[in-house]
C-alpha cells in the first residue's frame, strides 16, 4: 500500500490538474477550508457535495464507569464534530 499524499504533493496534484500555481492552489484550499469551518461553526454543519457532511453536535453530560476501577465517573457536557461520508463517496471508492 501507497503512502498517503502529503498536504504538499496534494496541493501540486491540485494546482497542475487546475492549471493553476501551487501557491495559487494552496491560497484557494486555504480559504475554502476556513469557509468551511467559518460555516460548521456558525450553522452547526455544513455539506460538502460529494464527500460528506460535517457536524458540530452537543454531547449531554452523562455517568460513566472507570475501566481500570470499576467507579462510576461523571462525565461533562462537551461538543464534538462528527464526519458522515456521502453515498456518492463511498459508492466511488469502495
Amino acid at each position: 500500500m501507497a503512502k498517503p499524499l502529503t498536504k504538499s504533493q496534494f496541493m501540486a496534484m491540485l494546482a497542475e490538474e487546475a492549471g493553476m500555481s501551487k501557491k495559487e492552489m494552496v491560497a484557494l484550499w486555504e480559504m475554502i477550508v476556513e469557509k468551511i469551518y467559518s460555516h460548521t461553526k456558525e450553522d452547526g454543519e455544513v455539506t460538502l457535495p460529494g464527500l460528506g457532511k460535517i457536524q458540530k453536535k452537543d454531547r449531554k453530560a452523562r455517568m460513566g464507569r472507570n475501566p481500570a476501577t470499576g467507579e462510576q465517573i461523571h462525565i461533562p457536557a462537551k461538543t464534538v464534530l462528527k464526519f458522515r461520508v456521502a453515498k456518492a463517496a463511498k459508492d466511488n471508492i469502495l
